[in-house]
């Protein structure tokens, strides 16, 4: 099974998610996301073992039961793009307010993980929400020119929990199920 550690956007936030990748519908080679699957990842753990959920399991309910770290706001907004505007391959939204909880949240998630033998990312966190992925640069110019002179502000939402999360790729697109939840203090 494909997994990774979530933050999900409440369902409140699917209608603004849309409304922001409704301007850059007109870029050629965008490909949306389902907005109602959006999430933050906080970390990825690639295939794994079914037999290893477990122990990932308890490792991420140690790495959380220390932390000091209440229910907090999280503001998602502001438009970026991965690896840079010139080479467009992911558009996606922002944190605006939050960023410190996010950051405090990932790192336990890797400080339990990797003793298990999953690597981290080799850049820097940086807490976002996928909104879509370029198949082509046909519209590059469009997405440039939107995330160069847009800000929106999609909404706020209390981060209070975060999920292991089963990606299973489809036709359609990946589909998320979580396997389990976490609740922050």
């Amino acid at each position: 099974m494909r997994l990774f550690v979530s933050v999900d956007l409440p369902p409140a936030l699917v209608e603004p998610i849309e409304t922001v990748q409704e301007t850059l519908s007109r870029a050629p080679g965008l490909r949306p996301t389902d907005p109602a699957q959006a999430h933050i990842t906080l970390f990825f753990l690639g295939g794994v073992d079914d037999d290893r959920v477990p122990e990932i399991t308890a490792a991420l309910e140690d790495a959380i039961a220390p932390l000091e770290l209440a229910p907090f706001e999280a503001q998602i907004g502001g438009l970026g793009v991965f690896p840079s505007l010139e080479y467009i391959r992911v558009v996606w939204l922002g944190v605006q307010r939050g960023v410190t909880g996010l950051e405090v949240l990932h790192e336990a998630v890797v400080d339990a993980l990797e003793p298990l033998g999953f690597e981290p990312d080799d850049h820097a966190f940086t807490p976002h929400v996928t909104i879509g992925r370029m198949d082509h640069a046909g519209g590059k110019s469009h997405v440039q020119s939107v995330v160069e002179e847009r800000t929106p502000t999609v909404g706020t939402m209390t981060v209070d929990r975060f999920s292991l999360t089963e990606s299973v790729l489809t036709e359609d697109g990946p589909r998320y199920r979580t396997v389990t939840d976490f609740s922050l203090k």
